[in-house]
């Protein structure tokens, strides 16, 4: 009793049965994510799949994690995306879709797809894999767990989806699986060895395995559905050349592989593009009568197969020469080194003191005692015969670009220099180098607009070309930094001698273009500015003009003589003494003027008119109102605006910050105001605007005191707001004529700017400045290359890719990434088009049937063959394609197993009987029955075997359905 009152006696252990194992959390957990992913639901199915369904058809999946213990699984939904399901209940006799799935015939052998979809002929169905890092199952118990884990979650979900679990090692490709429907069962089952077993190496032996399996005991036996199909492989291309551009010994390239000229990007792959062709031949719907396939003999020859399906495999990583050299060139814009790292301080010290030599030596050159044409020269060849003393101190070797490559480069770059020219034949010049149709021109003008690149006339894109070539070809990064180099070089010595820049259009920078190519530009509108006022100057000297020659030169309004000089006044005053254009013996004259007020402006002499404007005359007298000669606007590149914006937008809105942005924003109008008062004396604001601004000066009709129609005009409203800037203006301009105006636009300063910006442009920023023209070439080789193929899918793909670039480089600050899969984009289109001619070569064999017809049919079938993952051989080995193949796979025979004595014995050749086909490298047999399991009296349910018999592997894909109901 003692021990019964004992407190310690009454305590006991408790043990609840009801808490969940791993192995039963791991079952709810597949079964929540199969009624989740609604695969739970059965639907009726209107029709089985069209024939190509899979093909054609989109795949989807959906994938989530599950873990059984610590052990990780990937379980993945696989389905087809089709619209002919209907949900609903299907009647209780009706079979899963995947059992109907076994029997159809409509998709055999679909390529590019999932192995369970091209083994089993399933639309739907969820895979369980173990995890990136975990181990395989090969366990067999562990193995049988997952098999009774997953056929519990089909019987508790109702899931009629199949569900496979894959196991022993991943890359054999082994599934076990399970799919139940009301009362019916399937199992899938897979073999896999590594060898061929002797006894199943055929059709028979095959047939024996799969009624074996099968187990039927009915008399007669059903018939099997046979499908076969054989693979032959074609790897030797010896009777087909090579479609690339050969080698040219005699160019600048040296015997390089597609080597070009410059100004040209070159293209095609380095290599072989295509390597196999594949030829499947199908013997569809067979039953055991018809054909034999046993140790002894066989049926199966390929020229007698119904069916012919062709695919091309590519060479894997293939080296495109157009994607090289934009990749390298890409690859510059990340570098931040400057040109004196680059090259070296004593290389870099060394340049610039040639710089300075050359400047002398080309001071000499064109000394006044020793005046000679331009006709008569050639740029380069003075600034090289200049050059020259200064090179021999430096060894060529320690020189990053070879000499003669240098200026074959200048001169392709500045043709003008090597063709002798005279008064009207620049411009013959120009068309002679560059040659382009105006469908190519407008073409061209709207693909660079787009891409703000520049004209592929211009300098700017010739420059990129070569540029891209030297760093591919003749040196990398330190070749461009001394092609750059040299070529402000060459820019200095035009803006010094007032020469052109060849390849440049005239006038104000292009906002549209690239911020070099405006760069360029603002130069040579410096240089063009520079060489008017001097062809002005020396033109009024021989007339005799003392007044204008002391004034400095003409206005800048004038019209510029686009024809180069043919000679050069180095006795004139340097263009920083001429900022301000008033003589001293005309400042007293101003200033009295200035002090009287203008009130008897009258009496001046006019100055500086163009011509009288549209009939009109003064308001306040009857004298004709003149146009006035005025300065152009100062050209401004887009860096200069957006710099000019900020500083307006940091004077701030005070009365102060509004009044100095007002004047510098109206530099230009107090010019012409200025201009218009010396060509009109005697003028007034009122005339200024009528021609200025005519809408700002509103008339009206009215009645004088005659009582006549007469018209009165006064200033618009906006004009007559208090303290309107044309007023304040107007009052400040002093009666002065444009070319004794300040320089609105001085080009002295503007291209001393240019060429230090130039300088001082590191190689890294120079590519990137240049990336635009560099795609924008690209896309037009890729234009050009694709035209001459016609493939519709690359015609496509460079239409969204322009897109694509105009957005990309239209940005301030380039997104590499983006750029980097953009040129990858243009790669793989560079190589479909190399493909397609590499194709085009093989295929065009048959010298006797190529006609037009042909020619179509093979152009066909070539797109064809790099859109779609196979195309079919329509009439098969009787077709003129399968004939053209047919002979590339006799050509390839007879050169494998022929040696070069047997070719010159040809008896001796057709006595040994050379196949036309190498033996399968493939072997794919689909056997398919509809029998009743495991009894005589079951349901008659679809039974599938796919075998695959290939040289190093043996594999048996079995699906075996079974009655439950009843056995």
């Amino acid at each position: 009793m003692a021990a019964d009152n004992d407190p310690e006696s009454e305590v006991f252990e408790i043990t609840d049965f009801t808490t969940a194992s791993e192995w039963e959390r791991f079952v709810s957990r597949v079964e929540e994510l199969l009624n989740e992913w609604k695969l739970t639901e059965n639907y009726v199915e209107e029709l089985s799949p069209e024939k190509g369904a899979y093909i054609s058809g989109s795949w989807g999946e959906q994938s989530q994690d599950v873990h059984f213990a610590d052990f990780k699984f990937y379980i993945t939904h696989h389905f087809l995306k089709e619209e002919c399901k209907k949900n609903g209940k299907g009647e209780e006799d009706t079979l899963p879709l995947a059992m109907q799935d076994l029997l159809c015939m409509h998709n055999d052998f679909p390529p590019r797809a999932h192995c369970l979809v091209r083994w089993y002929g399933l639309r739907e169905f969820v895979v369980i894999s173990p995890g990136a890092n975990c181990e395989a199952i090969i366990s067999e118990s562990k193995c049988n767990l997952l098999l009774s884990s997953i056929s519990m979650s089909l019987a508790n979900s109702g899931c009629q989806v199949p569900i496979f679990v894959q196991i022993q090692q991943k890359w054999r490709r082994i599934y076990a699986g399970e799919c139940q429907g009301p009362g019916v069962r399937t199992d899938f089952e897979i073999v896999h060895l590594r060898k061929v077993p002797s006894q199943y190496n055929h059709l028979s032996g095959l047939l024996d395995i799969f009624r074996s399996k099968i187990g039927c005991n009915m008399l007669p036996l059903p018939p099997v559905d046979i499908t076969i199909r054989y693979t032959y492989i074609l790897q030797d291309w010896q009777q087909s050349s090579w479609p690339q551009q050969p080698p040219d010994f005699d160019t600048l390239l040296g015997g390089e592989v597609g080597g070009v000229e410059f100004g040209s990007l070159p293209f095609g792959a380095c290599e072989e593009p295509i390597s196999e062709l594949h030829l499947a031949t199908t013997w569809p719907h067979l039953t055991e009568g018809i054909i034999i396939d046993n140790d002894v003999y066989s049926d199966l020859d390929p020229l007698q197969a119904p069916h012919w399906s062709v695919r091309v495999r590519t060479a894997d990583n293939l080296q495109c020469l157009l994607g090289d050299f934009i990749t390298e060139f890409f690859k510059l814009c990340c570098r931040k080194e400057s040109a004196e790292e680059i090259l070296g301080r004593g290389h870099a010290q060394e340049e610039g003191q040639e710089n300075s030599d050359i400047s002398s030596a080309l001071s000499k050159l064109t000394e006044p005692a020793a005046p000679v044409p331009l006709s008569k020269l050639s740029v380069s060849s003075m600034v090289h015969s200049a050059r020259k003393h200064i090179r021999r101190r430096r060894h060529i070797d320690e020189s990053p670009l070879n000499v003669d490559v240098l200026n074959s480069i200048l001169l392709y770059l500045f043709p003008d220099a090597a063709v002798e020219k005279s008064s009207g034949k620049e411009k013959i010049t120009q068309s002679h180098f560059f040659r382009t149709s105006e469908q190519e021109k407008s073409s061209d003008n709207n693909l660079f607009l787009q891409l703000k690149s520049a004209p592929s006339d211009s300098l700017t894109y010739r420059l990129t070309l070569c540029l891209c070539m030297v760093n591919y070809s003749y040196g990398g990064l330190p070749a461009v930094t001394h092609l750059w180099q040299e070529f402000v070089l060459e820019l200095r010595y035009r803006w010094e001698n007032n020469y052109l820049i060849y390849g440049l259009t005239t006038g104000s920078p292009d906002l549209r273009c690239c911020l070099l190519h405006q760069k360029f530009q603002m130069l040579n509108c410096c240089i063009e500015r520079k060489r008017g006022r001097d062809e002005a100057r020396k033109a009024q000297e021989r007339n005799g003009d003392g007044e204008h020659k002391a004034s400095g030169g003409k206005a800048s309004g004038t019209t510029t003589t686009k024809e180069p000089s043919q000679g050069k006044s180095w006795d004139s005053r340097s263009d920083s003494e001429e900022e301000f254009f008033e003589c001293p013996s005309d400042q007293g004259e101003m200033e009295t003027f200035q002090t009287e007020g203008e009130k008897d402006s009258s009496r001046f002499k006019a100055e500086g008119r163009l011509h009288p404007y549209n009939n009109m005359t003064l308001l306040n007298s009857t004298e004709p109102l003149y146009v006035p000669v005025t300065q152009e606007p100062a050209p401004m590149t887009e860096d200069q605006l957006e710099e000019q914006s900020e500083v307006l937008a940091k004077l701030g809105t005070s009365a102060k910050g509004t009044h100095l942005r007002a004047q510098m924003q109206s530099a230009c109008l107090l010019s012409d105001m200025e201009s218009f008062k010396a060509a009109n004396p005697g003028c007034v604001l009122e005339d200024f605007v009528r021609w200025y601004s005519p809408r700002d000066y509103v008339e009206e009709e009215v009645f004088n005191e005659k009582g006549r129609t007469v018209l009165k005009g006064e200033l618009s409203a906006r004009m007559k707001i208090p303290g309107n800037t044309w007023v304040e203006t107007w009052e400040t301009a002093r009666v002065t004529p444009a070319r004794r105006q300040k320089r609105l636009f001085d080009d002295t300063k503007e291209a001393e700017k240019v060429l230090h910006y130039l300088v001082m442009l590191k190689p890294g920023d120079l590519a990137c400045h240049l990336l635009p023209c560099l795609l924008h070439a690209a896309i037009v080789k890729l234009k050009h290359e694709e035209s001459t193929e016609n493939i519709p899918s690359v015609g496509k793909n460079i239409q969204q890719a322009t897109s694509q670039a105009n957005k990309l480089l239209h940005s301030v600050n380039y997104d590499y990434k983006r750029l980097e899969d953009f040129i990858n984009q243009l790669v793989t289109m560079e190589r479909v088009i190399t493909e397609a001619r590499s194709l085009k070569a093989k295929f065009a064999v048959d010298e006797e049937e190529n006609n037009g017809e042909t020619a179509l049919e093979l152009q066909k079938v070539v797109t064809s063959l790099l859109e779609e993952p196979e195309v079919v051989v329509i009439g098969a080995g009787q077709a003129r394609i399968g004939r053209i193949i047919h002979r590339l796979f006799i050509n390839a025979q007879r050169a494998a197993l022929l040696s070069p004595m047997d070719e010159d014995l040809e008896p001796a050749a057709e006595s040994r009987k050379i196949p036309d086909f190498p033996p399968p490298a493939g072997r794919e047999i689909l056997l398919r029955t509809c029998v009743p399991r495991p009894a005589p009296y079951s349901k008659a349910l679809p039974q599938r075997l796919f075998c695959v018999l290939m040289k190093d592997e043996f594999r048996l894909a079995g699906a075996f359905s079974s009655d439950t109901s009843f056995f």
